[in-house]
């Protein structure tokens, strides 16, 4: 079901139901070729907004909030990678798209895959930024001390998250981010939830299986001094993937998107120029 719906080519903002009752906020920028952003552990459309400012000058962005997180409702289906790429397809469903290229940060890269793996017809190309193939000791030792800080010191929380996403010297020099990210730690019972059972989904992710049967064009965009998602990592979803592309930045942490906008936005927009 479709709420609010002024205009499906620029400036909209939609609601969208999914078949479990979770209402998703939808916004829709710019003209052009479609390009759906997936959001990482985060889940906030927010996380785009500099990216779709610049990218929406030639593509039609579409970007939301993802279930249980800000302006979405929760819905009552159990929270897993598979899961959150249904809702990826309703939101194109909801925005009248029928193909579009997709980008996903970090878990959004995960739900990506996931969304490559379930409706490969809907994807015209497959942007995995940040992102990573299967499960690992490192990936589980870092999420799971987080998972366990996440309810006895949200700041805590908050704060290791950023701490850890992006280089010292720019966070120094950009400190409002760290600031607004304890300002808005999860310290709700049920926004705590929410965040458990994410990062329980993204511990569970394994695309190796499917890996190899990803036929789209596919570009694997990563950091060297990415410390949640190490380069290692990065460079193991880039070979398990047929023929894809591989941009590493040699700066700009995890959260490279944010702190190398210009880099990252240019990368993107001149990878989809050259899709047939």
């Amino acid at each position: 079901m479709i709420q609010d719906h002024p205009d499906r080519t620029s400036g909209a903002q939609l609601v969208v139901t999914t078949a479990d009752g979770a209402s998703l906020r939808v916004l829709v920028e710019g003209r052009g070729r479609p390009l759906l952003l997936v959001t990482g552990l985060g889940g906030s459309a927010g996380f785009w907004t500099g990216s779709a400012e610049a990218l929406g000058r030639s593509f039609r962005v579409v970007r939301f909030d993802q279930r249980g997180i800000e302006a979405s409702t929760r819905g009552s289906a159990p929270c897993s990678i598979e899961e959150l790429a249904r809702d990826c397809l309703s939101v194109l469903d909801g925005a009248g798209i029928e193909r579009a290229v997709v980008l996903g940060h970090s878990t959004g890269g995960c739900i990506a895959q996931s969304l490559a793996k379930l409706a490969p017809a809907r994807i015209e190309g497959l942007i995995l930024s940040g992102s990573w193939l299967k499960p690992s000791r490192y990936m589980a030792g870092y999420f799971g001390a987080r998972r366990e800080i996440l309810a006895s010191h949200p700041q805590a929380y908050a704060a290791s998250s950023v701490l850890c996403a992006y280089p010292p010297a720019w966070i120094e020099a950009n400190w409002h981010i760290y600031e607004a990210a304890l300002a808005a730690a999860p310290k709700t019972a049920a926004a705590q939830a929410v965040m458990r059972e994410r990062i329980d989904a993204l511990l569970a992710f394994d695309g190796a299986a499917q890996a190899g049967s990803l036929a789209m064009p596919t570009l694997v965009l990563g950091a060297r001094d990415d410390m949640v998602v190490p380069a290692f990592l990065q460079e193991e979803l880039a070979a398990a993937l047929p023929g894809c592309s591989k941009t590493m930045l040699d700066t700009g942490g995890h959260l490279f998107p944010i702190s190398r906008p210009d880099a990252f936005t240019s990368t993107i927009a001149d990878w989809i120029g050259r899709l047939a």
